[in-house]
C-alpha cells in the first residue's frame, strides 16, 4: 500500500487552469507537502484562537477573512504564531486582494499564497474532491477489471490463465472494459475501492496470438469506461482433481485490499468451461446478495425446515 502525498507545486501545475490559480507570493515554499484533503478557513485564527488549529490543511481566505484583515489590525504575535506552524499553503478566493504588508510576510516566511477566481464554497469542495483522489491510499494489481452488468469485477490469476481472453468474451457479450493487465486501485472514503487502468495503455488489451488491440475503436465508445468500483474478485486457477471446489456457495470468501474486504470466488479453468458466462452469473448472484437475497442460504433454510416437518 502506498500513502500518497502531493506538493503545492503539483497542485498548482495540475489545477492551474481548472481552478484559475495564480501564485501571489512564497514561490520558495511550493515544495511543501499536502497530506490531508480537507481545507480550513482562517477565521478564528486571525483573532488569535489557535486551539485545535488544523495547520496541516490548505488554509482559505474568503470574503469575511479578507474584510477582517482590511478592517482590523492584526497583532504581530498572532502572525508570528501562525507562521510558526508549517501550513502547506494559503489560498485567497473570489480574486480578492489583501494588503501588501501581508503578502510581504508570506514571502518572508516562504509560505505559498495562491489566488483563485472561484467562490469560496465551490473551491473548497472541488479542491477537497481532487485531493481525496490524489491522497487516497493506493496499490497495483495484475489482472483485468471489467464492469459486468454494473458491477466491477476484478479478474486475477496466474499469467497465461486466460484473464484477457475471458474479459474479451465478456466485452463481446455487452459488458465494459475498465483496465487490462495493470489495475491501479485507490481506497476512497467509505471504504470504497476504485480501479482504473494506466493512462498510456487505457482501453487496450494484449491478446496472445493477435497482439495489442484497441477495445474502444473495435467495439465502440460504450465498451469502455475509465474507472469502476471493485465489488467482486474472481480468482482463476487451473482445474485440479485433487482440490475440492465450492459447490453450494454457503461459505463466503474474501480478499483484503487496502484494508477493505472484497467478496471472492475461485473459478477453476479447464477446456469446455465457459468462464465468461460463469463470471456473468457470479456478478449477478453477488448483486442479489448485496440486495439481501442469498440463494444457497435460502435453499439451505428451506431444506432444514422441510426435514423438521418430516421428522415431526
Amino acid at each position: 500500500m502506498v500513502e500518497n502525498t502531493i506538493t503545492v507545486r503539483s497542485l498548482f501545475e495540475k489545477k492551474e487552469t481548472d481552478f484559475s490559480l495564480e501564485i501571489l507570493s512564497g514561490e520558495e515554499g511550493l515544495g511543501r507537502k499536502i497530506t490531508v484533503p480537507e481545507t480550513h478557513r482562517l477565521g478564528l485564527v486571525l483573532t488569535g484562537f489557535f486551539e485545535y488549529f488544523p495547520y496541516q490543511r490548505i488554509q482559505i481566505l474568503g470574503l469575511s477573512e479578507v474584510m477582517y484583515l482590511k478592517s482590523h489590525k492584526i497583532k504581530d504575535d498572532i502572525f508570528e504564531k501562525f507562521f510558526s506552524y508549517n501550513v502547506p499553503a494559503v489560498v485567497i478566493t473570489r480574486s480578492l486582494n489583501i494588503p501588501d504588508n501581508f503578502l510581504k510576510l508570506f514571502k518572508k516566511y516562504q509560505v505559498p499564497i495562491l489566488k483563485t477566481a472561484m467562490e469560496t464554497g465551490r473551491f473548497s469542495t472541488q479542491l477537497t474532491l481532487f485531493l481525496e483522489d490524489m491522497l487516497a491510499p493506493s496499490t497495483v494489481k495484475h489482472g483485468v477489471l471489467v464492469n459486468v452488468s454494473g458491477m466491477g469485477v476484478l479478474i486475477v490469476g496466474d499469467s497465461s490463465i486466460g484473464k484477457s481472453e475471458c474479459a474479451l468474451e465478456l466485452i463481446k457479450r455487452g459488458h465494459i472494459l475498465v483496465a487490462d493487465d495493470v489495475v491501479n486501485i485507490k481506497r476512497r472514503p467509505g471504504d470504497v475501492l476504485v480501479g482504473r487502468g494506466e493512462e498510456l495503455i487505457r482501453h487496450h488489451m494484449e491478446i496472445r496470438g493477435v497482439g495489442i488491440i484497441d477495445i474502444r475503436n473495435l467495439f465502440g465508445i460504450f465498451s469502455v469506461m475509465d474507472f469502476a468500483k471493485i465489488e467482486l474478485i474472481v480468482q482463476l486457477e487451473p482445474w485440479t482433481g485433487a482440490r475440492e471446489y465450492e459447490r453450494l456457495g454457503l461459505d463466503e470468501k474474501y480478499t483484503e485490499i487496502l484494508g477493505v474486504r472484497i467478496p471472492e470466488v475461485t473459478m477453476p479453468v479447464k477446456p469446455g468451461r465457459n468462464i465468461a458466462a460463469i463470471i456473468e452469473v457470479a456478478a449477478m448472484n453477488q448483486r442479489l446478495k448485496l440486495r439481501g437475497y442469498h440463494a444457497a442460504q435460502d435453499l439451505n433454510r428451506r431444506l432444514i425446515e422441510k426435514m423438521k416437518e418430516e421428522s415431526e
